[in-house]
């Protein structure tokens, strides 16, 4: 249960900073955020709860994190299902209290069902100037999901440098935004998606598919190679 709560404010702390920054920083008129600090937010909230979580859960935040440790021999199967609940779980309440800090604001009249809006995540759709279709978003998510996978088996292997796994994963994370926030909001987590799309409406929940398969099969494939490349994993 120890570990489990930690997965739940982890993924909690992950949907408050970073989708709370995209949501409430990012478009304020002449001090807001931007893109890169919203990529930094979501890369700092990863490096934050690493640090102060990972001794105790191992710091996953992320069903797709869970499930690629578990194909790189990194986690036991019997625990997975146990941490993608509480991370789905932890992500919502995060968005709840988004949700409730947005509806707090004067003139407030409901959560925009605009693709995009609340953060959510998006295919087909022109938000930032170009509109990527779905193949466009598959190819976006599996593949950034394969190389944050890659980065987190590697930061983390028995010969890695210890004490800057984390540093690497919330880097790696920013990194990620900076690419793909214009393709697709970013997902390469289930969780952080699932969790804003219940606020957002039919329109996000009926592309959220798009935003479990893709990180799944990213973190599947990356923990297949990892284990491949470096089998001694104790």
């Amino acid at each position: 249960m120890k570990k489990l709560l930690a997965e739940f404010i982890g993924t909690f702390w992950l949907v408050l900073g970073g989708c709370g920054s995209a949501v409430l920083a990012a478009g304020v008129a002449d001090v807001g955020i931007g893109l890169v600090g919203v990529s930094l937010a979501f890369g700092l909230t990863v490096l934050t709860g690493a640090y102060a979580l990972g001794h105790i859960s191992g710091g996953h935040f992320n069903p797709a994190v869970s499930i690629g440790l578990f194909m790189g021999g990194r986690f036991n199967s019997k625990e997975l299902p146990g941490y993608i609940i509480a991370q789905v779980l932890g992500g919502a309440v995060g968005a709840a209290v988004l949700y409730l800090i947005v509806s707090s604001a004067t003139g407030f009249s409901g959560i925009e069902t605009s693709p995009g809006a609340f953060a959510t995540n998006f295919y087909d759709a022109n938000v930032y100037g170009v509109n990527f279709g779905m193949v466009g978003a598959l190819v976006t998510e599996v593949v950034m999901t394969f190389m944050f996978l890659i980065v987190i088996l590697g930061a983390t292997h028995k010969n890695a440098s210890p004490g800057f796994g984390g540093m690497a994963i919330g880097l790696a994370l920013t990194l990620i935004h900076l690419i793909s926030i214009p393709v697709t909001n970013t997902s390469v987590n289930p969780a952080r998606s699932t969790a804003v799309a219940i606020f957002a409406g039919a329109d996000a929940i009926g592309q959220l598919w798009l935003f479990w398969v893709a990180p799944i099969v990213g973190a599947i494939l990356a923990g297949l190679v990892y284990r491949f490349i470096a089998p001694n994993q104790d």
